[in-house]
């Protein structure tokens, strides 16, 4: 915001009616994991919406053609979480969640400029690099400043270019270059941030809206990861003091918490997630608190967070390493582009840390903060208009979906801008569900007659209330072994 004249803004505001049809020509592919036959194609976008007739890349488009002869004119748009993932590498997952809308409407996936093959800001895969080399935080920010110079070489490497305002202006020059009237925008994660942007560009092309984990403009994502944590972590004590399996099995869950903090740093024995190789590495007070962080996205994985805590106090961390490395079970599809990552946050998020008003989680703290506040400190900043951090009254039907048990977009955040969107929003949460409503099979039905009713009045009328009642999994407890002296006697 204060390193890039007003002009720049100003121009970069003019650009999206410059894309036409001609630009955008799709042909028969094939995606993994999809099994009917797809369409896709490449539109050619200036790097620098400020300089049309200067560099430019193409952003890849693939369009799930409706099964129905009969379809609809209003497609649905899928946008990516991250910042960082790619919308059309996750068509396996994507694809046959959707299969109900799919009936009568295209899906389209765009891989957002630097993810993909959308002008892509990857940094090497670390998932096969040592333990010893990961765990060292000033190895990682060396790893990021020696990525960031690499891509700065690309002949697309202005990472200025890579905010969420000019992705959102590439986003209506496809649905201008594809001959659509509106379509339905369907968010979850920074996705929400991505479709709120849009809404606010182009408030007349939207006919639905659905954002599940809301990541508002105005969210300063280093400074609210403590707080919004730090709740999740504390609701998992509350939710085990409260269950008598987990309550006897675990008395001193939080006190043994405190312990393994307290405990570190110290030298632990794990096993690598790719390799399976054994490596003696120190442990840190902050990869302790990640590793926590991760299996809180998902209850399920939660539940095993008490007995892995538990064996940690007793000097047996592999129950956390394992959880840490279990969220989106390794499939490359699911890591996110590095540089287009620190390229949104920092041109969005970095410049508020100071003023950020989050109080500070009682573990985690300003760990985050502080990360991110090293890496963006020369990390290139593109720039970002003041209304971005403003949520204007919608004019179409908006679904706004938390869960309840969400370590990173809790419900506070939907309130905030669910009330900000006014009469056209609806908020629900679903309480024991993590990262994510729109797992849920019951709600997507719910999903579909949002998108499918006639009028906006019956489309406010859809609900989740079919998972409101949905139970929190019970804390896993790990079967009671005797000890090996006791079999022999019993033997015997």
């Amino acid at each position: 915001m204060r390193f890039t004249p007003l002009l720049l803004t100003a121009l970069a505001a003019a650009v999206p009616q410059m894309s036409s049809a001609a630009e955008l020509a799709l042909k028969p592919c094939r995606l993994r994991g999809v099994p009917t036959e797809v369409q896709c194609g490449d539109l050619v976008r200036p790097l620098n919406p400020a300089e049309p007739a200067g560099a430019s890349i193409k952003l890849r488009v693939a369009v799930v053609p409706a099964l129905a002869r009969n379809k609809l004119p209003d497609p649905v748009v899928l946008l990516a979480g991250g910042p960082g993932q790619a919308a059309v590498g996750l068509a396996d997952l994507i694809v046959p969640r959707y299969r109900k809308l799919n009936n009568r409407r295209d899906l389209i996936l765009v891989d957002q400029r630097g993810t993909g093959e959308s002008a892509p800001l990857d940094c090497p895969d670390e998932r096969t690099i040592s333990l010893a080399e990961a765990f060292q935080p000033e190895r990682a920010l060396k790893r990021l400043a020696e990525c960031r110079e690499a891509l700065k070489k690309l002949p697309y490497g202005d990472l200025r270019q890579f905010t969420t305002t000019i992705a959102m202006q590439d986003l209506d020059a496809v649905r201008q270059a594809l001959g659509i009237q509106q379509w339905n925008l369907i968010g979850a994660s920074y996705g929400t941030r991505a479709a709120l942007e849009y809404l606010r560009l182009f408030p007349q092309a939207v006919r639905r809206t659905v954002i599940d984990g809301v990541a508002p403009p105005d969210m300063v994502l280093p400074a609210s990861f403590s707080t919004d944590t730090q709740t999740a972590l504390d609701a998992l004590f509350a939710s085990c003091a409260a269950q008598p399996q987990c309550q006897q099995a675990y008395p001193q869950l939080q006190a043994e918490w405190q312990q393994v903090l307290n405990g570190l740093p110290r030298s632990v024995t794990l096993r690598h997630p790719v390799s399976g190789a054994l490596e003696t590495i120190t442990l840190r007070r902050d990869d302790v608190l990640r590793a926590v962080r991760s299996p809180l996205y998902a209850p399920t994985l939660a539940s095993a967070l008490p007995a892995a805590i538990h064996a940690a106090a007793k000097g047996d961390f592999d129950g956390l390493g394992g959880l840490a490395s279990g969220l989106g079970g390794g499939r490359g599809a699911m890591k996110l582009a590095t540089g287009m990552h620190f390229s949104v946050v920092c041109a969005e998020d970095a410049p508020r840390l100071s003023a950020a008003t989050d109080a500070p989680g009682r573990d985690y703290q300003g760990m985050d903060k502080a990360f991110y506040g090293a890496v963006c400190t020369d990390w290139p900043r593109g720039a970002v208009p003041e209304a971005f951090y403003t949520v204007p009254p919608a004019k179409s039907p908006v679904w706004v979906l938390s869960g309840g048990a969400d370590p990173v977009t809790p419900p506070r955040h939907g309130d905030r801008v669910a009330k900000a969107l006014g009469a056209l929003a609806k908020h629900e949460v679903v309480p024991a569900a993590g990262h994510g409503v729109l797992a849920l099979g019951c709600v997507r039905d719910a999903l579909t007659k949002f998108i499918e009713a006639k009028t906006d009045a019956d489309a406010l009328k859809a609900s989740a209330e079919c998972a409101s009642t949905m139970p929190r999994p019970l804390a896993f407890i790990p079967p009671l072994t005797l000890p090996v002296s006791s079999k022999a006697s019993d033997a015997k």
